[in-house]
């Protein structure tokens, strides 16, 4: 008899070309010896990547949806679509290295209230990506992961506080508690997403992640991040092929989450001040683009 999957991976892709094959082999080598399952949702690439999925054909289910319903509702369908008690979320351009899954399973193990454990996550340099966070606010958007402000005064407390760099666990932690994680690379406890009822599926790109560990967090869960698990992540390889539609998502994502988690009254004057700043911000970053 086939043992029951102890671990799930489910992927959404969307035209992430030769990356999903590669992400779906460090899964593979990660789980050898283990029993597993992975669905990959297709959210309707035209670039022919999920014919990665029949080199994992033992393993490895594909769903495909006949239009791109977003990363939210991608995952949710994943995990309705699996059964396994610890479920790997991760980008396609995004490849585990050795020991990794190992590492994060020893830390939800050590911490029953852990819902999330998450890797330290790399750019393809070597350098760190940023993946652990503070709470965004009204701030974020100035001393955010990319920003400029961050990049010229990383020392300052609003800019350490919005990304948690390896300094932070100089004390020799196998991990330490954040405020959320990059979904980009996940190790999740089924029973705590089920708690929660999974991912937000208002969010159709971006910021999901950060909403779910928020509420993972208001039900008594936390979440680690782990440096001594790391995953390499080529950031933007899906949303290359729709550069002004990820943009315009990341912006009305940003402020879906402000107006419910930071302003959640309605006639809240934050929110006016966070949808103009945001518009403003989305509007340079079109153009930008648009100059490329």
């Amino acid at each position: 008899m086939t043992p029951d999957p102890l671990y799930a991976a489910v992927l959404v892709n969307y035209n992430a070309g030769a990356e999903l094959e590669r992400a779906l082999r460090s899964i593979s080598d990660e789980l050898a010896g283990h029993p597993w399952e992975a669905v990959v949702v297709d959210n309707a690439s035209t670039d022919g990547s999920s014919a990665a999925v029949e080199a994992f054909a033992a393993n490895v289910r594909l769903m495909s949806n006949s239009a791109n319903v977003g990363f939210a509702r991608g995952v949710n369908q994943g995990l309705a679509a699996t059964n396994a008690p610890f479920v790997l979320i991760m980008n396609p351009d995004c490849r585990l290295m050795a020991g990794a899954i190992a590492a994060l399973r020893a830390v939800l193990d050590a911490h029953p209230p852990c819902a999330i454990a998450g890797p330290r996550i790399l750019n393809p340099d070597g350098t760190v990506q940023g993946s652990a966070r503070g709470d965004p606010d009204m701030l974020t958007g100035l001393f955010g992961r990319t920003t400029l402000l961050r990049r010229i005064v990383p020392f300052l407390p609003i800019a350490r506080r919005n990304v948690v760099v390896d300094e932070a666990i100089r004390s020799g932690q196998a991990s330490i508690v954040v405020d959320w994680l990059s979904g980009a690379c996940m190790l999740a406890r089924r029973d705590a997403l089920d708690a929660v009822k999974g991912f937000d599926e208002r969010f159709f790109l971006y910021w999901e992640d950060a909403d779910v560990c928020r509420r993972l967090r208001g039900r008594g869960y936390h979440v680690r991040y782990v440096p001594g698990a790391t995953a390499i992540h080529r950031v933007g390889q899906s949303s290359r092929t729709a550069r002004a539609s990820a943009i315009r998502a990341f912006h009305e994502s940003a402020y879906l989450y402000y107006a419910t988690h930071v302003a959640p009254a309605p006639l809240s004057p934050k929110r006016a001040i966070a949808r103009a700043i945001l518009h403003t911000r989305c509007w340079v970053q079109l153009v930008a683009a648009a100059l490329r």
